[in-house]
């Protein structure tokens, strides 16, 4: 039996779906009028639910966050440490995540998604931890390192591009394309390569960006 929890939950998955398709057309200046569209939400009926577009975005950000953190503890499951990290980036990759990036610093992020995105970095430190430990991940390579990439990867320009042309004969060839580059990343991430160049980067590129 379906009900009225299953409905809003698929709802939000739909417009976060959406916002995501949005945002990489408008930026920060997407409009709700057309996040709702593009998930076939009727505008009135999101309005009921979702007083201001700040208050959709933010449980948009939540949807994010939690679906991080399911991909970071199923990642900690596997008792290969390579193959639970691998797993994890794939997953936030194919999902999209950070793709409401440019929403950072026009929310005000509340006290749910500051502990939701607590719980992330701890997991993904644990990630980290366990595959430096087993020498499966290269010595340089830092939590932030990883969030920006996963961020990086987490839009393919080409299969937006195909897909809003309505290039259905070119997008399974793209997302194959999509699918060598990120296990072209993957492998950067393995020990046996030269010295990342400069400083690693501070938790303020990532996170700091959020604060308004």
């Amino acid at each position: 039996m379906t009900t009225r929890r299953d409905i809003a939950e698929r709802n939000d998955r739909a417009l976060l779906q959406a916002a995501r398709d949005v945002l990489a057309e408008d930026g920060a200046h997407a409009s709700v009028a057309a996040i709702a569209a593009r998930a076939g939400v009727g505008i009135g009926s999101l309005y009921r639910r979702y007083k201001t577009k700040e208050e959709l975005f933010q449980q948009l950000s939540l949807v994010s966050l939690d679906h991080w953190n399911e991909a970071a503890e199923q990642g900690l499951a596997d008792p290969d440490p390579w193959a639970g990290l691998a797993a994890f980036v794939r997953c936030c990759v194919e999902f999209g995540q950070g793709s409401l990036a440019p929403i950072a610093g026009a929310i005000e992020v509340t006290q749910e998604m500051s502990a939701r995105s607590r719980r992330g970095d701890e997991l993904l430190a644990e990630l980290v931890r366990r595959g430096h430990e087993a020498g499966v991940l290269r010595a340089d390579v830092t939590v932030v390192d990883i969030s920006l990439l996963i961020e990086q990867l987490g839009r393919s320009p080409v299969v937006d591009q195909l897909r809003k042309q309505g290039r259905d004969d070119l997008l399974r060839a793209a997302a194959e394309a999509r699918r060598r580059l990120i296990a072209i990343a993957l492998d950067g991430l393995r020990p046996g390569h030269d010295p990342l160049p400069g400083s690693p980067p501070g938790v303020e590129l990532f996170a700091g960006r959020w604060s308004s």
